[in-house]
């Protein structure tokens, strides 16, 4: 009897040989798998657009200005000064909210602000502004926008 007793255990293995993840593989799989998540929104971010203005191109938004049309103040007495060039986010040393890329380099930029048109909608593009030269302490050239003209 006592042999017969040996043989009925109470207690079995429910493994049956197989083996069983552990609650530390399953936490560093979890790791893991955010990090890549992480590092999948971090790259996303920085290859995408940052300055606000839409991924689409132009030519395709329907909301883009159109070229040729001309946007805020028609005096020309107060905004008799003129520039063009490509519109940036950014401007100098606090002075300016955007800038006007030019030919012959940084030195020929035209740092930019308006309290009359949303120079915002023309980033990217190829632009003419008619506004007041202001004074500045930084910027070679800085402007207070009133006329834009899509080009």
């Amino acid at each position: 009897m006592e042999n017969k007793a040996k043989n009925n255990q109470v207690m079995h293995s429910f493994s049956d040989g197989k083996k069983t993840f552990s609650a530390a593989k399953i936490l560093i799989i979890l790791v893991v798998v955010a990090l890549l998540g992480l590092g999948a929104g971090y790259g996303i971010a920085n290859f995408t657009s940052t300055n606000g203005t839409s991924i689409i191109p132009a030519a395709l938004n329907p909301n883009a200005p159109a070229k040729g049309k001309t946007f805020g103040s028609s005096d020309t007495k107060t905004f008799k000064d003129m520039a063009e060039g490509t519109l940036k986010d950014g401007g100098i040393d606090g002075e300016g909210q955007y800038h006007l890329v030019r030919p012959g380099g940084d030195s020929q930029n035209v740092y930019l602000t308006s309290s009359s048109v949303d120079l915002s909608q023309f980033l990217g593009r190829k632009i003419k502004v008619w506004g007041q030269t202001q004074a500045a302490q930084k910027a070679g050239w800085l402007m207070d926008v009133g006329k834009v003209e899509v080009e």
